[in-house]
């Protein structure tokens, strides 16, 4: 099943090489976290939020990290 935030954010920054570039991280992650194979690290998360101008935030990608850190 496809992750809707993760396709939103390709479809905001313009591709998946492109959330790769801007996460620190290959494509073939980008393309793990679409289809639910993985999910965005704790980093990444907040590089989303911050590239998509906090359209997409990290607590949604990643809700267990409020569990591990308190309020991200």
């Amino acid at each position: 099943m496809r992750n809707k935030l993760i396709d939103k954010a390709i479809g905001m920054v313009g591709s998946q090489q492109k959330l790769a570039e801007i996460c620190n991280v290959k494509q073939p992650s980008v393309w793990a976290w679409l289809h639910g194979k993985k999910k965005p690290s704790a980093t990444s998360a907040k590089r989303i939020e911050l590239a998509t101008n906090g359209a997409i935030q990290a607590n949604k990608l990643r809700p267990d990290l409020h569990e591990i850190f308190g309020e991200v």
